[in-house]
């Protein structure tokens, strides 16, 4: 083999491993390849960029599609500096749009139509409590 096509080969190959690696950043999977119906009505962000970060959602969903909604929560940012909980609820109408930073994070006449809760802690740890306020 002469040094003129072993260069091409290689010329072929470094762009064939560009082209993989740009397409598998475009085709990262994400909240829109959910099955179910997910819109976010109201989000939290401290802040506070020296302590633990908090992110807070509250997210209107269709269904209880357990699964799913932990896959939703699994998508959101999150920091080992601090603590992402979704919160969410089957009535759009009945669904916070503000959160606050402290606990219960929004009014209490919205937490018996809060259906579902995802926490994932500092440490990574994932929790997810299915009718939390009840």
């Amino acid at each position: 083999m002469s040094m003129k096509y072993l260069f091409y080969a290689i010329i072929i190959i470094i762009s064939l491993i560009i082209f993989w690696i740009i397409s598998d950043t475009f085709t990262q999977p994400g909240v829109s390849d959910l099955e179910g119906e997910y819109i976010e009505m109201a989000k939290y962000r401290n802040e506070n960029n020296t302590g633990p970060v908090i992110r807070l959602y509250a997210v209107y969903s269709k269904d209880t599609l357990w699964n799913e909604m932990k896959e939703y929560g699994d998508f959101m940012p999150h920091t080992k500096y601090g603590n992402t909980k979704v919160f969410f609820f089957m009535d759009k109408s009945a669904t916070p749009d503000k959160l606050r930073s402290t606990e219960p994070y929004f009014d209490s006449s919205f937490q018996d139509n809060c259906v579902a809760q995802y926490e994932k802690t500092a440490m990574g740890e994932v929790r997810f409590k299915k009718y939390p306020f009840r």
